[in-house]
Order: structure tokens, then C-alpha cells, then sequence
């Protein structure tokens, strides 16, 4: 029994002991082909010889006061990728946010509405939570200093309502993923890209879970043509080790004030070397993302809507998907749940065609018992 460690949130019962390619290991031997991938983090599979090989540095850690040789490639690759000009690092993808307001504020200044997104989710600091559009994550830590305004997704008319001569920002991800893998219209999009440059506030595109490849594209924005004036990323972007990024323009950047932002473990020289590796094998990878995410969609479609890009999909049912979570899991396939009907598949990008078939196996078996 775990009397001392806290399991927050509920955990399911599985110990995983190891992982290769698209699969893990239980303590007994158990194999599980895994299309949660640590919630989109190990987007490279487990044990990738490449990631493997880069952490095997000669240095560990320096902090910020020092530079090392890998942190300015890494914000250089970053910075083309998303079409911006400066980027700084974080511990996470919630640490991202939370710079993301700091500077939007500086930005805005004394500006300080916030529009955001009903259903979106942006981390569990109370920055973070403060532009969540979920009550049930908000309302334990209510009441929040940053006034906000949340609009149903893609509703054009609400939008345009949100925005006041006060609003400083819009936060957004492209497809909710806490949400319910629910993707925003690229007309949805491009409104709150013009609304924002109408009123002088930035868009900050959150693509800590759409970005670095999920959908196909290097970030989710780019399917609509627009360009935000902050993107915030991070789950798989160190290959399994903690790291963000918030990437800005260089108007954005002037505003920042010097050390208004520090974080000990960030931009560390194993995490950077390592994101490097991931992100030169993204690269290679995004056509493969597109190809066997349209035989994963095709392969979910037997069983009803889907919905999200690429690799990150959602299968909305009318019952609770909790049962189907755990019997799948009992099968052999790791899968999980958001907004408690909406089965949620964020598989590696090593995903092949025949992984799909024998996930299409198990869930068919699954669903109809």
C-alpha cells in the first residue's frame, strides 16, 4: 500500500518497470502498446537509441548564470519553427504559462483583461488556472486577481463580445486537450489573430500539447495561417526530461524588463542537447505524423466521431469512458480519458500502420463487450 506518496491525480493501477519503441512493461512482464505516450511527452517512443545516446552528457546542469553551447541552437531551432524571434525556457508547460501573462502585463501594462477559452486548460499554478476554463479545476482556489472572460469554443460572436479596450491578451490552444480534444476552426482562430491586433493585445497560442509535430505541422497555429504573438510549448520537446519554452516576438521582448523571469532547472545543457536530437527527428517525421494519424483516425472512425489532428485524437462517447480506459488496459493498450466520455490518443510518432490495426483490435473487442 502507498502510505507516503501522494498519487495526484488518481493513478491506474499499473506499474511500468520499462518501455521500448511503442510499448512497456509491467513488473510482471505484461506488454502494453502505448498510445498515451506520458501524456504526449515520449512522442519518440521509450528507449529511442537517439534520445538514449544524447543523455550522456559532460555536463548536467550550470543554472542560468552560465551559457553552454547548446541552449542558443535550441532557442534558434524554436524560433524558426514558430515563425518568432526570441524564446526562453522553463521547468514546464504550467512554468510557460505563467511567463506567458508576466508578458502579456509587461506588454500591456496597465491593460490587464485576459480573454480565454471555455474547456481550455492551462496548467495547475493559480496563473494557470486563472485562464482554465474548467470549473471544476478553478473553484477549490477561487477567487483569482486576473479578471478573465471565457468564450465557448468557437463561437465568432462571443468572441468579439470578450474583447474590451481593457484586454491585454488571448490565451488559446488550437485543440482543447483537457477539453476534450476539441479543435478551434481555423476561422475561429484567424478572428481572435485580427481581434487581437485590433485592440493592441497579444495572442498566445498554448501548444504544450498540440505542438512540436503532434498535429503534423512543427505548431498546431499554422494549419489556420495566423501568427501568434507568444507561443507557449513543452511535453515531448526534451524527450522525456522537464522542459519548456515560451517563444515571443522581438516587440514582445523589448517590454520584458531584465530578470523578470528566472527558473533554476530550466535551459539546462542535458535537456537542451537532448531537445535538439528530438527535434531534428520530429522534422523527419512529420510527413510519417500525417500518414499514419489519417489509418488511426480511419481506424477509430468504425466507432463513431473523431476528432483532433494527426496524432492527437479524440473518440467522444455517449457513456463514460472510464470502463473502456480499463479494459483496454486489461487487453494490452493504454489509452486514456478527458472531459470522462472522450477517449483521448496521443500515440508516439513512431506509430505504425500495424500498431494501429491492433489497436483497432483491442478497442473493437473492447467497446462491443
Amino acid at each position: 500500500m502507498n502510505t507516503h506518496f501522494l498519487p495526484n491525480p488518481r493513478r491506474q493501477p499499473l506499474t511500468i518497470t520499462g518501455g521500448d519503441g511503442c510499448y512497456v512493461f509491467d513488473e510482471s512482464g505484461g506488454r502494453y502498446l502505448d498510445l498515451v505516450s506520458g501524456l504526449g511527452v515520449n512522442a519518440l517512443g521509450h528507449n529511442h537509441p537517439r534520445i538514449a545516446q544524447a543523455m550522456r552528457p559532460d555536463l548536467i546542469h550550470t543554472s542560468g548564470l552560465y551559457a553552454h553551447p547548446f541552449v542558443e541552437p535550441l532557442a534558434r531551432e524554436l524560433c524558426r519553427m514558430s515563425g518568432l524571434d526570441r524564446a526562453l525556457f522553463t521547468n514546464s508547460g504550467t512554468e510557460a504559462t505563467e511567463v506567458a501573462l508576466k508578458l502579456a502585463s509587461c506588454y500591456a501594462r496597465p491593460r490587464a483583461h485576459i480573454v480565454a477559452i471555455q474547456g481550455g486548460f492551462h496548467g495547475r499554478s493559480r496563473g494557470g488556472l486563472s485562464v482554465t476554463g474548467q470549473a471544476t479545476l478553478r473553484e477549490p482556489f477561487e477567487p483569482f486577481s486576473l479578471p478573465v472572460t471565457f468564450v465557448a469554443p468557437n463561437e465568432e460572436s462571443a468572441l468579439r463580445a470578450a474583447f474590451t479596450p481593457g484586454t491585454a491578451a488571448m490565451i488559446c490552444e488550437p485543440i482543447l486537450g483537457e477539453g476534450g480534444v476539441l479543435p478551434l476552426t481555423d476561422t475561429f482562430l484567424q478572428l481572435a489573430r485580427e481581434l487581437c491586433t485590433q485592440h493592441e493585445a497579444l495572442l498566445v497560442a498554448d501548444e504544450c500539447q498540440t505542438g512540436l509535430g503532434r498535429t503534423g505541422r512543427h505548431f498546431a497555429f499554422q494549419w489556420a495561417g495566423i501568427q501568434p504573438d507568444i507561443v507557449t510549448t513543452a511535453k515531448p520537446l526534451a524527450g522525456g526530461l522537464p522542459l519548456g519554452a515560451v517563444i515571443f516576438s522581438h516587440a514582445v521582448a523589448d517590454r520584458f524588463p531584465a530578470s523578470a523571469h528566472g527558473s533554476t532547472f530550466a535551459a539546462g545543457p542535458l535537456a537542451c542537447r537532448v531537445a535538439l536530437e528530438f527535434l531534428q527527428e520530429m522534422e523527419a517525421l512529420l510527413p510519417h505524423i500525417s500518414e499514419v494519424g489519417e489509418a488511426l483516425r480511419a481506424a477509430l472512425a468504425q466507432f463513431g466521431e473523431v476528432r483532433g489532428r494527426g496524432l492527437m485524437l479524440g473518440l467522444p462517447l455517449p457513456r463514460p469512458a472510464d470502463p473502456i480506459v480499463a479494459a483496454a488496459r486489461e487487453a494490452g493498450l493504454l489509452i486514456n480519458c478527458t472531459q470522462s466520455t472522450v477517449l483521448r490518443f496521443l500515440p508516439p510518432y513512431i506509430l505504425t500502420q500495424e500498431h494501429v490495426a491492433d489497436a483497432a483490435c483491442i478497442l473493437e473487442r473492447v467497446i462491443q463487450d
